[in-house]
């Protein structure tokens, strides 16, 4: 019988292979028995911790100090990019006055992650992959019979055809064949690309499972979700049948006569996650959002926030400095623009790096590890303001010099991928009058501009096609233009737009519905926009020049 197992699956000491467990060391990940605890400490008991194997892998492996190998890293160092740092560390001169935070905590925000990003592959992405790979196994299983039905129609026809036709049909016989070989090997290609990204993914829950299994610190840390990634789905793929148009019987055009073979028709169907899966998590707005926290930025004048984490936000407003604070109000970091000026906007990439658009350069820049990089530059135009999608792009609203024209670019890097300025008609779609058009993107890949200008929010899909235009609702406490400024959105879709002469900010669903206002917690002239991850709303106030986090979900 095997030593490990019995039928009652009794766990063995991992050492001896035949004694009950009784312990477990939580940095070996190793089960004991009690005879043979003594052997395994033998070598170091500090590099061992023998708990219960009831309590086994609960006790955190923490990253050794690089400056002070004899000491544990039990906090992160805000300033200097949550660098593991040591209680020795944080007394030392390289990080005087710098901002810490406790690992523990980071750690426990970081599991939460793994565990959604868990959840959401294993029980929405990977059944999306599953079903396109059968749709496209089952157009696979019906090709033969679909081919051999237009074979057969094509038989029929030629047999009631003199003896010379019979070239024509081996012709158009061979032709089919063709097609039948391009249309296999179009939805093949398909296929091996979904199998290959599902394989991916497999890959990628496991290492998360082994993540979530292990107590190590670092690896935790230093995980970066893939859920952008594998959340752009592939277009559904249909490739249509050919078909055979009969035609009447003429020996002076037989080919043409004979019939025609239509061509191989294939057409894309995008499909996106809806947010509104069975196993999403759905959350309804408060009847009355609360005020949590309020930072003081010290601007003047407040002009837009983004989030960096769910620690901290960065701010800019008339200024050369942009700031960026903790949610208790610390300043962390403050960076100049490399042109003296203020910045149109400023948003945080996937990679935790700062982007801001500068008017007079008329370039996109940015900032790492406190280095400002030019990542775009424009030529007669002017950049706007700044969104990062779901994908990675970076989406810019962009002004003709002469304000006479606005659009929307959609950039990879530094390529331009995408241009949005007109609708079917050929009008435009934005006003080209002023430079203030923020912009965002909404869980369903819509593209939503609050144009301050036209008194409107244009929201059009990821092609670039509109899809519709909110004024503003009527209301007899809100009398004056609706003039958005700030625009952002949640994970249940909505669309969040900032009404600066109203005091308020209007709630819309993806379809342009007005649900509510958001006019209570003292907001006086709102101004700029962001949602973090956990739904919670920061609103930038322009001349209290004050950041408001508000909970508007439940």
């Amino acid at each position: 019988m095997d030593p490990h197992s019995s039928a009652q699956d009794v766990h063995r000491c991992d050492l001896c292979e035949t004694a009950i467990v009784h312990s477990y060391c939580d940095f070996c990940h190793v089960n004991l028995c009690k005879p043979c605890i003594l052997d395994h400490i033998l070598d170091e008991y500090d590099k061992h911790k023998i708990v219960p194997f009831q309590k086994r892998r609960l006790t955190l492996v923490y990253s050794k100090c690089r400056t002070h190998p004899q000491k544990n890293c039990h906090l992160l160092c805000k300033n200097c990019k949550n660098l593991f740092v040591c209680s020795s560390c944080t007394a030392s001169e390289q990080h005087r006055g710098h901002i810490f935070v406790d690992v523990t905590e980071v750690y426990k925000t970081k599991k939460n992650y793994i565990e959604r990003d868990t959840e959401e592959l294993d029980n929405l992405i990977s059944p999306k992959y599953k079903e396109i790979e059968l749709d496209l196994e089952n157009q696979l299983a019906s090709l033969d019979g679909g081919y051999e039905k237009l074979t057969t129609e094509i038989s029929k026809q030629g047999e009631q055809w003199h003896r010379e036709i019979d070239i024509v049909i081996d012709k158009m016989k061979t032709e089919i064949n063709e097609i039948n070989v391009k249309h296999r090997d179009i939805l093949q290609k398909h296929l091996d690309e979904i199998k290959q990204i599902q394989s991916l993914i497999k890959q990628t829950l496991l290492a998360l499972n082994e993540i979530e299994k292990s107590t190590a610190v670092a690896p935790t840390i230093e995980y970066n979700s893939k859920i952008r990634e594998f959340s752009k789905l592939p277009p559904k793929l249909q490739v249509k049948l050919p078909t055979f148009i009969q035609k009447p019987i003429d020996r002076e055009n037989l080919y043409s006569l004979f019939g025609q073979i239509t061509p191989l028709s294939t057409a894309t169907e995008e499909i996106v996650l809806s947010q509104n899966k069975p196993n999403a998590s759905v959350r309804e707005i408060l009847d009355e959002p609360e005020l949590v926290a309020t930072i003081q930025t010290g601007y003047k004048q407040l002009l837009g926030v983004t989030c960096l984490d769910d620690d901290g936000v960065w701010t800019h407003g008339w200024t050369n400095e942009i700031k960026c604070f903790n949610i208790n109000g610390s300043l962390l970091q403050t960076i100049g623009t490399k042109t003296g000026t203020f910045p149109n906007d400023i948003v945080v990439n996937s990679d935790g790096d700062l982007l801001y658009s500068d008017w007079k350069a008329r370039t996109v820049n940015k900032v790492k590890n406190g280095q400002i990089e030019e990542l775009i530059r424009l030529q007669g135009w002017t950049a706007g303001n700044l969104c990062v999608t779901s994908t990675g792009d970076l989406l810019v609203t962009i002004n003709s010099n002469d304000y006479t024209q606005s659009k929307v670019v959609r950039y990879s890097g530094s390529t331009e991928k995408q241009t949005i300025q007109f609708d079917d008609k050929g009008k435009p779609l934005y006003s080209g009058n002023t430079r203030l058009k923020y912009i965002t993107e909404n869980r369903n890949h819509d593209i939503c501009v609050a144009d301050n200008s036209a008194g409107a929010v244009v929201v059009v899909n990821q092609d670039g096609k509109l899809r519709w235009r909110y004024t503003g609702h009527p209301s007899v406490t809100k009398n004056k233009p609706f003039k958005p400024r700030g625009i952002t959105t949640d994970s249940q879709s909505h669309i969040l737009t900032t009404d600066f002469d109203n005091h308020c900010i209007h709630i819309l669903d993806q379809n342009g519905q007005f649900l509510r206002y958001i006019d209570n917690c003292d907001l006086k002239d709102p101004y700029g926009l962001c949602v973090d991850k956990n739904d919670n709303l920061f609103v930038s106030e322009y001349y209290k020049s004050n950041v408001k986090k508000i909970k508007f979900l439940r």
